[in-house]
């Protein structure tokens, strides 16, 4: 069974900044690829930011330059550095990846809660 468990949430001033962690445990061939959503009260999960195996990334325009998203393969995690926090980026923050090689699933992590505020 594979679990991702995230870690690094809590609540942050205007303009701060948070480092979030998820970590693969389990048992698995290959992480591929590895991403970031979040989810506002009342609105839907929107994906925040993604990266390929190999490092490629992608940014949702609300964040870009702010945030950056980054993985290490050979501990199976991926962070994301989250800068200039607004209070826009409150919501509970999961992450998601796509493993396996030849039976690929998606597994998704249990969520952690960022709140920016004063």
């Amino acid at each position: 069974q594979v679990q991702l468990v995230e870690s690094g949430g809590g609540l942050v001033q205007p303009g701060g900044s948070l480092r979030l962690s998820c970590a693969a445990s389990g048992s698995f061939s290959r992480i591929n690829d590895m991403r970031w959503y979040r989810q506002a009260p009342g609105k839907q999960r929107e994906l925040v930011a993604a990266i390929t195996r190999d490092g490629s990334t992608n940014y949702a325009d609300s964040v870009q330059g702010r945030f950056t998203i980054s993985r290490d393969n050979a501990r199976n995690t991926v962070t994301l550095q989250m800068n200039s926090l607004k209070a826009e980026d409150t919501g509970v923050y999961y992450c998601w990846s796509h493993i396996g090689v030849v039976n690929t699933r998606n597994y998704w992590g249990q969520g952690t809660q960022v709140t920016v505020s004063s």
